[in-house]
C-alpha cells in the first residue's frame, strides 16, 4: 500500500509524460491518503517516514517551475518559495520516526530530503551526510536509481571524478537502459569537470530518452548552453 501511495505521489511530482512537470492534484491526494494511514498507524515508523518524505519533497514544488513553465533544478531554486510549514512538519515526523525500531527506506529517503530542505543554500548542503544516508539505503536494496543518486552525492562530497567512476559501473545495468536520469547525471558531472563536448552529448541523450516535455526542454537547453566554447580568460 505504501509503495502504491509513493508511486501516485511521484507521478504527480514529476509526471512521466506530457507537457507539464507537476500534477498537483495527485501529490495532494497521495499526501491526504498517507495522512489517513498515519492516523490509523501512528506508531509505524515507515508510514511516518513516507509522509515526511512526501511533505519534504512537495515543499519545494512552488520553486520547481519558472515563469515560463521551465524546470528549475534544486540548486537554482529560490528557497524562500519552499513551503516552510511542510518542511517543519516533515522534519518533526522523521526526527520522531528514526529512533523507533528498524529504519526503512522511506525513513532514509525522508532523512535525505530533510538534509536538502534544511540547507539555507545549495552550497551549504551537507553532501557528506547525504552520501552516508544513501550508503545505508543501498544496503537495504539493489535499486539502480538509489545507486545513481548515491553517485551524484559522492560527486558533490568527494569530487566529480569519484561520482563519474560510480556512474560508469551503472552503464550496463539494463534497468537504466532507457532512463534519462543516468545520462543526465553523467552530463552534469562532465560539465563540472569541464568536459563540455561529452556533457553536451549526454544531455542530448537524456533529452531523447525523456518523455516529459518540461524535462526535454531543460535538458536540451543545457546542451545548447554548451554548444559554444567558453570565452577565453583575459
Amino acid at each position: 500500500m505504501l509503495h502504491v501511495l509513493y508511486l501516485v505521489f511521484t507521478e504527480g511530482y514529476a509526471r512521466t509524460a506530457g507537457p507539464g512537470l507537476l500534477r498537483a492534484h495527485l501529490t495532494a491526494e497521495a499526501i491526504r491518503l498517507t495522512r489517513l494511514v498515519h492516523r490509523l498507524l501512528p506508531d509505524d515508523p515507515e508510514v511516518a517516514g513516507l509522509l515526511a518524505l512526501m511533505l519534504l519533497t512537495d515543499a519545494r514544488a512552488p520553486a520547481r517551475i519558472g515563469a515560463h513553465g521551465e524546470l528549475v533544478p534544486m540548486a537554482e531554486q529560490d528557497r524562500s518559495r519552499w513551503r516552510a510549514d511542510q518542511i517543519a512538519e516533515g522534519v518533526a515526523l522523521i526526527t520522531g520516526a528514526l529512533p523507533r525500531g528498524v529504519v526503512g527506506p522511506y525513513q532514509l529517503q525522508a532523512a535525505i530530503a530533510a538534509v536538502h530542505d534544511e540547507a539555507p543554500t545549495a552550497a551549504a548542503t551537507d553532501w557528506a551526510q547525504i552520501t552516508a544516508l544513501y550508503e545505508v539505503l543501498l544496503g537495504l536494496s539493489d535499486n539502480p536509481v538509489v545507486a545513481l543518486n548515491h553517485a551524484v552525492a559522492v560527486a558533490m562530497s568527494r569530487g566529480a571524478p569519484a561520482g563519474l567512476a560510480l556512474l560508469a559501473d551503472l552503464a550496463d545495468d539494463v534497468r537504466l537502459a532507457d532512463d534519462p536520469r543516468l545520462p543526465a547525471a553523467r552530463a552534469h558531472l562532465w560539465e563540472l569537470t569541464g568536459e563540455r563536448v561529452a556533457a553536451r552529448e549526454a544531455y542530448r541523450m537524456a533529452a531523447a530518452r525523456s518523455t516529459n516535455l518540461a524535462q526535454q526542454r531543460y535538458l536540451n537547453a543545457r546542451a545548447d548552453s554548451l554548444a559554444d566554447d567558453p570565452p577565453a580568460a583575459g
